[in-house]
């Protein structure tokens, strides 16, 4: 962040030392030295008076920096939401692979360790869709537009929008079929324990 290099640049404007600024946003020389060489920054109190000090707008003065801090944050959910998909996708390998060794063991330990992975994964899986529902992504393109911070143009979100009625009805058939795969699955299995 250049917060720094603008609190100097508008002190030099102003033709002021920093003993000067100091005084008038009432910290140390030695504090506006370590805000122009980005070794701290200004406090919310701190910023309010040197905008007033240097005549110009609070959000003026800090306004690269909020999209700099964006960006971070940008980063930070891509990054979270990129951990939370992989999580899910070793749970569901883990559920989907351990599922017949599991319920081929002797008395019901086995189906209640599958049944903990199960529950593992679907808490997973609701986190994973909380995440998306809280930033509006819904479609695969959507997905593939937020992992790679790239934001889709107007037509392209309209035309995902639309998709999504079809989208959930998909998936609502495709989560019925895994359901009766699984459910036969486990009568043979049982069947033949």
């Amino acid at each position: 962040m250049d917060i720094g290099k603008r609190i100097k640049k508008y002190r030099e404007i102003q033709n002021i030392s920093q003993d000067e600024l100091a005084l008038k946003v009432f910290v140390s020389r030695q504090t506006i030295s370590n805000w122009e060489t980005n070794k701290s920054y200004p406090d919310i109190k701190s910023l309010t008076l040197l905008s007033n000090v240097f005549c110009i707008s609070l959000d003026d003065f800090i306004k690269e920096d909020i999209e700099e801090m964006r960006k971070i944050v940008d980063k930070e959910k891509i990054r979270e939401f990129n951990i939370m998909s992989y999580i899910f996708l070793a749970e569901m390998l883990i559920v989907m692979i351990s599922a017949y060794p599991l319920f081929s063991m002797d008395g019901y330990v086995g189906i209640i360790i599958w049944i903990l992975f199960f529950a593992v994964t679907f808490g997973t899986a609701t986190i994973v869709e909380k995440f998306k529902k809280n930033n509006d992504i819904q479609t695969y393109k959507e997905i593939i537009a937020f992992m790679e911070n790239k934001p889709l143009t107007y037509e392209e979100s309209q035309q995902e929008i639309g998709k999504r009625i079809y989208q959930k009805i998909l998936l609502a058939l495709l989560a019925g079929i895994i359901t009766l795969i699984i459910i036969l699955i486990t009568m043979f299995i049982i069947n033949h324990i």
